[in-house]
């Protein structure tokens, strides 16, 4: 083991900066709350150096990536050991769940070994290395002991300075370690672990992001792999842009890099084919290489309709709309809810009832319609289950909706909690629901008053195509959504007996501003941003409620059954 071998710790501002430009597009608050935080863990350093800090006081907290996959976690470790001058180290916790796998075996038991820790630090030859902890919510734990737990003395300063392997059973010194975290989901990682983090939360990409990202960093890294030249394989931002639209849904830049791989393999075989020749990738013959689209980017059809109301989620790979349907029969009062809903979500369809029914005279609702009218409500691809708070006032629109027979804006969407009272919750993971809106076209959106703040993290360029509405309550919901009831006259033809209704073009509907909505004047926008320009939007802090939805499996991991 490496006992008293050390790295050059080496920090330099700049020389950081110009690394993880490098090595990563775009993210540039994620960069500089890297930079902060190696300057600090720096200048608490030195001062533990000159006595007026102990050695654990001076390591400060561990840092601790938390995003979907493919936004580049693992590789912003890989670029900090770069920064530092330091040596990499990284092990995957992924379904760990045995202790021993942290601690290592008794020398007693046959085969016993020591344990990762241990094993990563004996090969990675010095004791100060940068060590990455790759999905530390996806530990589990059985009746052999709980990982989780025994990370508790790797990661903590105060006692992994005599962190004890029971293979070895001699203290060894973690002190001088960088520990970085990585995962998916916040809310699966233990409470125990995750106060002794500071976590950073790495969002999705936007198209212009992936595009670049595509064009700088994954297709010269493809081309290398499958011995390629750019003369011989040019890839241009049209082709690329529609590549990333047409054949990739996710969060990251994972199935994107998928993708370019197809288009090198096919490329290297005509390249040997055609000694000289060389390939240009234009939109016109993408298909040749990749085949048909797998998704449609075509934006959604305008239209407002009855008992039919847009939410929004979020998942492991990003946002994603989540459409709510409510149909009412004849009947004796009977709920009916489906779509493979947890707990939450289902309590929330609840108290979103009981709203209504409290206020069904100022609704302009039959208060005895429970008696004799049965309501379904249903959210659509019951293959993947769904839960999480954030879908009540969607569920209470759509209800709304079915029971005045009011139909609903089709180029709006909403996302916030109802209480039994009628009021309106903030909920997490907004900007995440905001990009999967843009992505699909809507352009406009309901959001909890106390969400505003949380607008300042969206780029000024997506908050431009958005008009935002905030709410308080479920009355100012209603009146930002619903259309008046069409009468006969009004209904073309071919629609008559149904509840679709199309909304023309040259027939819009009227914008949010336009109604008695809670809107920022220009110059309430312009204080809210503090003096950006072109914005239509305000903000408020993120509450750390733990509200986000709750996605176990991925709209993007049903692709097989063409979901999505």
């Amino acid at each position: 083991l490496p006992w008293t071998e050390h790295s050059n710790d080496v920090f330099d501002i700049e020389l950081t900066r110009r690394i993880l430009d490098e090595d990563h597009y775009g993210l540039e608050g994620i960069k500089e709350r890297i930079i902060e935080f190696l300057a600090v863990r720096q200048l608490r350093q030195q001062f533990a150096s000159r006595g007026g800090l102990s050695n654990s006081e001076s390591q400060g907290q561990i840092l601790c990536f938390i995003g979907p996959p493919g936004v580049g976690k693992t590789s912003l470790g890989y670029s900090i050991a770069r920064a530092l001058g330091r040596k990499f180290a990284r092990i995957s916790l992924g379904g760990v769940h045995d202790e021993a796998e942290i601690r290592g075996h008794r020398r007693t038991y046959v085969g016993a070994l020591p344990g990762r820790i241990i094993q990563s630090m004996k090969t990675v030859g010095v004791r100060n290395p940068v060590f990455l902890l790759d999905e530390i919510d996806k530990l589990s734990s059985e009746y052999r002991g709980d990982p989780s737990s025994a990370l508790l003395e790797v990661l903590d300063p105060e006692q992994n300075n005599t962190f004890t392997d029971h293979y070895m059973e001699l203290p060894f010194d973690l002190s001088e370690v960088f520990f970085i975290c990585t995962g998916n989901v916040k809310y699966q990682i233990p409470r125990a672990l995750a106060d002794r983090m500071d976590i950073i939360d790495l969002p999705g990409y936007m198209l212009e992001e992936k595009v670049n990202i595509g064009l700088r960093h994954l297709l010269p890294k493809v081309l290398r792999e499958h011995g390629l030249t750019s003369e011989q394989l040019t890839i241009r931002q049209p082709a690329m842009q529609r590549i990333v639209t047409d054949y990739t849904r996710e969060a990251g830049v994972r199935n994107l890099e998928r993708q370019l791989a197809n288009v090198c393999r096919k490329a290297a075989r005509r390249v040997l084919e055609k000694p000289n020749s060389h390939i240009r990738l234009t939109v016109s013959n993408l298909e040749q290489y990749l085949g048909s689209p797998r998704y449609n980017t075509a934006p959604p059809l305008l239209r407002t309709q009855v008992g039919s109301a847009m939410g929004l989620a979020v998942t492991e790979n990003g946002g994603i709309l989540l459409p709510v349907e409510v149909v009412t029969m004849v009947g004796k009062g009977d709920l009916m809810i489906t779509g493979q809903l947890g707990d939450v979500m289902r309590e929330s369809a609840m108290a979103a009832l009981s709203y209504i029914r409290t206020r069904a005279n100022m609704l302009h609702i039959d208060p005895s319609f429970q008696d004799s009218t049965d309501l379904h409500i249903h959210l659509p691809e019951n293959a993947i289950p769904k839960d999480g708070p954030s879908a009540g006032i969607t569920i209470a629109t759509a209800l709304v909706s079915a029971l005045t027979r009011r139909p609903v804006r089709g180029d709006l969407a909403m996302t916030g909690e109802v209480t039994l009272l009628g009021s309106v919750l903030p909920i997490g993971g907004l900007k995440e629901k905001v990009l999967a809106a843009q992505q699909a076209g809507i352009s406009n959106l309901i959001i909890p008053a106390e969400n505003k703040k949380d607008l300042s993290e969206i780029p000024a360029r997506v908050r431009q195509r958005i008009h935002f509405t905030s709410v308080e309550n479920m009355d100012q919901v209603i009146e930002a959504a619903l259309l008046e009831a069409p009468t006969e006259e009004q209904e073309p033809d071919n629609q008559k007996g149904t509840d679709i209704l199309p909304l023309r073009l040259n027939e819009r509907a009227p914008l949010l501003h336009e109604q008695n909505s809670h809107h920022l004047s220009a110059d309430e926008q312009s204080d809210a941003f503090d003096g950006e320009e072109n914005s239509t939007a305000f903000m408020i802090p993120p509450p750390d409620s733990g509200t986000h939805d709750i996605y176990p499996q991925a709209r993007a991991e049903q692709d097989e059954n063409d979901i999505g």
